[in-house]
């Protein structure tokens, strides 16, 4: 199940009620591509779809469906301020690999097909 820090309930709190939409949820999902076979995604959602996995932290929902709830067990968002600005992570215990541009991980299914894009590598991405 994924969790997320207190940092980031209260930044997507704060966000969620700047655009009028304190009852909408933050969808997470894994989708192919990205130069390590995978990536990460977040959008706004108004609520869940059938088969969706549903964590409530604090008030703050956030939805994951099936297929990216097998890559992102036990994976954590945060939210990271820095002189550049500030977004969500993801830290992804189930990523053998990823690149340093953050956006992109392997979960073991690439890893002798996945072509880096010259970053670097981490197993947390920033989204």
């Amino acid at each position: 199940m994924i969790s997320m820090t207190t940092e980031a309930v209260g930044q997507l709190r704060e966000f969620l009620q700047e655009q009028g939409t304190p009852d909408h949820a933050l969808r997470v999902f894994v989708a192919p591509g990205g130069c390590s076979g995978l990536q990460y995604g977040m959008t706004i959602d108004e609520g869940a779809d059938e088969g969706d996995e549903v964590v409530e932290t604090e008030g703050v929902k956030v939805l994951v469906d099936n297929f990216s709830a097998m890559y992102l067990e036990n994976a954590e968002i945060d939210y990271v301020s820095s002189l550049m600005g500030g977004g969500f992570t993801v830290s992804n215990p189930n990523a053998v690999a990823g690149c340093a541009c953050g956006h992109s991980f392997d979960a073991g299914g690439n890893a002798g097909t996945a072509q880096g894009c010259g970053s670097g590598g981490s197993a947390a991405g920033r989204v």
